[in-house]
């Protein structure tokens, strides 16, 4: 997989992973703890997408 093809799917799973945040914080009773993980994910992979299209 090369480099461009790798950081396009860590935004595809970024945007569904904000997608899926959007839709629990709207639901009644979403469990915030479970919210809260996917946060922490989406933060990891805009973390991985900054480092690899960083200039060197």
């Amino acid at each position: 997989m090369s480099l461009s093809s790798h950081v396009e799917e860590l935004k595809r799973k970024h945007q569904a992973l904000s997608e899926q945040v959007d839709a629990a914080q709207r639901a009644p009773g979403a469990d915030d703890l479970h919210i809260a993980e996917m946060k922490k994910q989406k933060l990891r992979l805009k973390e991985e997408i900054t480092r690899l299209t960083a200039p060197a």
